[in-house]
């Protein structure tokens, strides 16, 4: 149970003895466990290394076991501490490899037809519609950003409606912060209320429609969406897509569900700025990847701070993980 925190079955069992009886030694684990003096030696120092145990005091050649409220939850809260900030870095990476695919894909002729360069907006939503007309199942969207054009918000309408007349299903994650722009919001609302599914996410990598799981259609640019798109039609490409929407849209939190503080008192975005500042991100970084504005990371932090009583945004984040802040909701 224990080895994802880096114990193996030997160390676990010498752990919960030592927790049980406190003070035994190198020969007492051996014939209580029935391990060999170097297996109990080898658990030893695994959990030496990790602050599991500490050699007694009241006893020579004894240990004892550190309480698990300090040592195995100090040691989760690590753990889990190093797997977000692999997560914000995967993150942060995900939208750098689709532009990636898309100017290496762009450049290179395509004699099996499996990609298009599509340039400029119109010439895009253009493709979208004549492609929605044609599905047979569903269509899948990641919208990033703040706000939406009006005539973004025209055109998704537009091919929404058709696609929910047309029995598809449609399932979009837009961004958090698209809350708080009333156009954005009453078109995420209409379609929830018209039977389409919407989540919303405190950070989203790039852009992407995805029709029926075999066609998907990425920015050329992820810096400038006015660029233009590549529609790809590639299976191994649209799959790993698809595996990306999916990803996020596990975790994101459908339109309407409570934004109210979670556990430990966080919100989402709490949450996120925590993370995207522990990942190393600066305030400019993290205030992009969640549309919001520079000042609102840096009041959203300070307020952190305050409560966690740090005096810095290191100590904090050590408190955090420390506190289980960074854990998942």
């Amino acid at each position: 149970m224990l080895d994802v925190l880096g114990l193996d079955r030997a160390a676990e069992d010498v752990y919960r003895t030592l927790l049980a009886e406190q003070t035994y030694g190198v020969e007492e684990l051996c014939v209580a466990l029935g391990l060999t003096e170097d297996q109990v030696r080898r658990a030893l120092d695994q959990m030496f290394a990790l602050a599991l145990v500490r050699r007694s005091s009241d006893r020579s050649g004894g240990w004892r076991a550190v309480d698990p409220q300090t040592g195995l939850q100090k040691l989760l809260a690590r753990q889990n501490a190093e797997l977000e900030q692999k997560r914000a870095r995967i993150a942060a990476s995900q939208a750098e490899i689709t532009a990636m695919i898309a100017e290496r894909t762009a450049g290179q002729p395509d004699t099996a037809g499996r990609s298009e360069r599509l340039n400029g907006t119109d010439a895009v939503i253009a493709r979208i519609e004549q492609q929605v007309e044609t599905a047979h199942r569903e269509v899948l969207g990641i919208t990033p950003g703040a706000a939406r054009s009006a005539t973004d918000l025209d055109a998704a309408q537009r091919n929404d409606a058709r696609a929910l007349e047309r029995g598809l299903t449609i399932q979009e994650i837009i961004q958090d912060s698209c809350r708080n722009d009333p156009a954005t919001a009453a078109h995420a609302q209409w379609l929830t209320e018209s039977g389409g599914e919407v989540r919303t996410s405190p950070t989203l990598p790039h852009r992407l429609v995805i029709i029926d799981r075999s066609i998907a259609f990425v920015p050329l640019d992820t810096r400038a969406a006015g660029k233009g798109a590549l529609q790809v039609t590639d299976p191994g490409l649209v799959h790993a897509l698809a595996a990306l929407f999916e990803s996020i849209w596990n975790t994101a939190t459908p339109l309407g569900a409570s934004t109210a503080p979670g556990r430990h008192g966080l919100t989402h975005r709490e949450r996120e700025v925590l993370r995207l500042l522990a990942s190393g991100m600066t305030d400019e970084g993290a205030a992009a990847r969640l549309a919001v504005s520079d000042r609102t990371v840096r009041r959203v932090m300070n307020d952190l701070c305050e409560r966690l009583d740090a005096s810095s945004r290191f100590e904090a984040g050590i408190k955090a993980a420390q506190a289980g802040w960074l854990d998942t909701p």
